[in-house]
C-alpha cells in the first residue's frame, strides 16, 4: 500500500473512531440531560442522592461482613465448649457499652484477632488459636479489649460508611464526566490516526483525557486516603479504651510486640510469614493500621502517666514501619 493511500486509510478510520466516539458523547449526554430535566427540586436531589450513598455503603457493609464470616476458616464456639473463654469476653463486655459479640475461633496459624459487626446484633469477634500459644492470659484479655472496643465504636460501619460515601461521590462525577471522557477519547484517537501515527497519545486531546482522568482517580485516591486516615485514628482510639478497660496498657503494649514479632519474615521463627515491614510514605498512608512502633509508644507513655511498669519489649533493630496485616 502506497503511503499515500496509508494516509487515506487511516484518515477515513480516524473519521470513523470521531463518529462512534461523539455519538456515544452526544447518546450519553442526552440521557443525563433527561434524568437532569426529570430531576425534583435541589433539595430533594441533594437528598436522594445521599440516601443513594448512604445505603449503598450499608448494603456493602452489611454483605461484605456476611461474606468474611461466611469464608472463615473456622467455626462459632458455644459457650459449652469454651466455658472460660466465653466468661472472660462476657466480663470486658459487661465493662463496656457494648452487645456481647458472638465467637469464632479459626485455624489459620496466624496470630490474628478482628471484629466484625457491632450495634445492635452485637457483631462477631473472630480469634485465630495461635494467639492463646503465643499471648500471655493478660496480653490476650488486652487483645479482646482492643477488638470489643472497635464494636463498641461501631467503627467497621462508620469506616464503611466513610469510604462509600467517598466513592459515591467519585461515581456520580464520573457518570458526569462520563461525556466529555468519550468525546475527548475519540479526538484523541481520531486526531492520532489522520495524522498518520495511530499508536500516538501525545496530542493535546489526549493529554486534555488524561488530566480529567486523572483528577477523577485523585478522587478516588483521596476518598481511599480519607477512610484509611479514619481507621488509623480509630486503632488509637481503640488502644486507648481497651488500656482504659484492663487498666493495663503495657499488656496491650506487649500483646501487639509479640503479634508483630511472630508475622515479620525477619523473625527467626516466622520464615513462612508474607507480611512485609515498610518505610514507604505511600504505603503508611494506604494502611488501615498505624505502625506497631507508634502504637507501643502511645501505650509506653499513657503507661508512664499512671506510674511504675512492667518493660515493654523493644521493637526490630531495624526502622520501623506498618505491622503486619493481621487486623488487631
Amino acid at each position: 500500500m502506497s503511503r499515500l493511500a496509508f494516509r487515506a486509510a487511516a484518515a477515513a478510520v480516524g473519521v470513523g473512531l470521531l463518529v462512534v466516539y461523539l455519538a456515544a458523547a452526544l447518546f450519553v449526554a442526552d440521557l443525563l440531560r433527561a434524568v437532569w430535566a426529570a430531576r425534583p427540586d435541589l433539595p430533594v436531589l441533594l437528598a436522594l442522592l445521599a440516601a443513594t450513598a448512604l445505603a449503598s455503603a450499608y448494603l456493602s457493609y452489611r454483605l461484605g461482613t456476611a461474606q468474611i464470616l461466611a469464608n472463615l476458616e473456622g467455626d462459632r464456639v458455644p459457650r459449652e465448649r469454651a466455658p472460660d473463654l466465653h466468661r472472660r469476653i462476657d466480663s470486658l463486655a459487661a465493662r463496656m457499652d457494648v452487645e456481647r459479640p458472638a465467637l469464632y475461633v479459626t485455624d489459620a496459624r496466624a496470630p490474628n484477632a478482628f471484629a466484625v459487626g457491632g450495634g445492635s446484633d452485637g457483631g462477631a469477634l473472630v480469634i485465630d488459636r495461635s494467639l492463646f500459644r503465643l499471648l500471655a492470659p493478660r496480653e490476650v484479655e488486652a487483645i479482646f479489649a482492643h477488638e470489643l472496643a472497635h464494636l463498641e465504636g461501631n467503627d467497621g460501619l462508620a469506616i464503611a460508611m466513610a469510604d462509600g460515601v467517598g466513592r459515591s461521590l467519585v461515581g456520580f462525577a464520573t457518570v458526569a464526566a462520563l461525556p466529555a471522557l468519550l468525546a475527548l477519547s475519540g479526538l484523541a484517537a481520531a486526531s492520532a490516526w489522520i495524522r498518520g501515527r495511530p499508536g500516538d497519545r501525545s496530542g493535546s486531546f489526549a493529554r486534555l483525557h488524561r488530566a480529567l482522568a486523572g483528577a477523577l482517580f485523585a478522587g478516588f485516591v483521596l476518598a481511599t486516603l480519607v477512610a484509611r486516615s479514619r481507621s488509623r485514628r480509630r486503632e488509637f482510639a481503640a488502644d486507648d479504651r481497651a488500656a482504659e478497660v484492663t487498666g493495663d496498657p503495657v499488656a496491650l503494649a506487649r500483646a501487639l510486640r509479640r503479634i508483630e514479632r511472630a508475622t515479620d519474615p525477619t523473625w527467626s521463627f516466622a520464615p513462612f510469614s508474607t507480611n512485609k515491614r515498610t518505610d514507604e510514605a505511600t504505603e503508611r498512608w494506604l494502611s488501615t493500621h498505624p505502625s506497631t512502633d507508634e502504637r507501643v509508644e502511645r501505650l509506653r507513655e499513657l503507661a508512664e502517666s499512671q506510674g511504675p511498669t512492667r518493660r515493654i519489649p523493644a521493637g526490630p533493630s531495624r526502622a520501623a514501619g506498618r505491622p503486619g496485616r493481621s487486623r488487631r
